[in-house]
């Protein structure tokens, strides 16, 4: 049944981009209407709230579903076929990038604060980061120019995604999966994908659209922070600016070194840890290799914990 998990992650970034153009038809990227404009689809608009609370769970559940694939990933060697895993990697890294940018659309407090935390970092970056800045944030400071920018990536983002992911898919499908013993096999000894992996794939889905459904309607602000209700204000800094729970690790590290520069380049060094877990062909059985998957679980729970 982990194999099952792509498959699911699949169809949930798909229902994703869909409820994202859904949800750019009535948006409006600019920085005095944009909160307003949000509020207005969840309390105005016709079944709006299901929408868009839909576009915010499923935004957590993806991460969630990420986190599984790329751990079973690492856990059975998955990280041996090169094209699916870089390629791989390369979505997480687009889907955090579409993550943001989507979080900074509704122009609430903790999302004006995030862009400007996440803005002045870059802007750190010594020589060539003051002129990177001034093109991502349109001049000298987060603004309505900047709103704009951050849309059209956003949408943008959505599209690269799914092309990547066909290009995911195929490399899979040249490559071939991982599996627990990591042996190759005969074209003689595989089964069928229809009916002994599509009934798996059935069933997860289901089991996680349930779960979905029940979040979305019991418990729908659950992992909304309470500034998510207060339209962006540049004059009033909030008590503690954090972000949503699948940036924590990384915040907790940014956090943790006095520098800005610093912690960038320990940042980009952990996920390069995670992109080049061994150079060598190891079997799921080998004990130095769980040791090190767990290390990373341990590691990377513990940060998101304390961030």
């Amino acid at each position: 049944y982990y194999w099952s998990n792509g498959f699911i992650l699949s169809v949930f970034m798909v229902m994703q981009i869909i409820t994202g153009v859904l949800l750019s038809f009535v948006y409006v990227g600019d920085y005095l209407s944009s909160f307003f404009t949000v509020m207005s689809i969840s309390n105005d608009s016709f079944c709006g709230w299901c929408l868009r609370y839909w576009h915010i769970i499923g935004v957590n559940m993806l991460f969630i579903l990420i986190f599984i694939h790329m751990g079973r990933s690492l856990y059975y060697t998955g990280y041996s076929t090169k094209g699916v895993w870089n390629i791989g990697f390369l979505l997480y890294l687009l889907v955090m990038g579409e993550a943001f940018t989507g979080y900074i659309l509704p122009w609430h407090q903790m999302s004006y604060w995030a862009a400007t935390v996440l803005t002045s970092i870059v802007d750190s970056v010594p020589i060539f980061g003051a002129t990177i800045y001034k093109y991502i944030v349109g001049g000298f400071s987060v603004s309505g120019d900047t709103l704009v920018r951050i849309l059209s990536v956003h949408i943008c983002l959505g599209f690269i995604i799914l092309g990547f992911m066909i290009l995911h898919l195929f490399y899979l499908h040249k490559d071939g999966s991982s599996n627990p013993l990591y042996s190759f096999v005969n074209l003689s000894d595989l089964v069928y994908f229809h009916s002994y992996y599509t009934v798996k794939d059935l069933l997860l889905f289901n089991i996680v659209i349930s779960l979905v459904l029940f979040w979305m309607f019991y418990y729908p602000d659950a992992l909304v922070d309470i500034e998510a209700y207060l339209e962006a204000d540049p004059l009033n800094t909030p008590v503690s600016i954090k972000p949503e729970w699948y940036f924590l690790a990384f915040y907790a590290v940014l956090r943790c070194i006095g520098s800005k520069l610093g912690g960038l380049i320990l940042v980009l060094s952990i996920l390069f840890f995670i992109w080049v877990p061994t150079s060598g062909k190891i079997s799921s059985f080998s004990i130095v290799r769980q040791l090190n998957f767990w290390c990373i679980v341990s590691l990377f729970s513990s940060l998101i914990y304390l961030g």
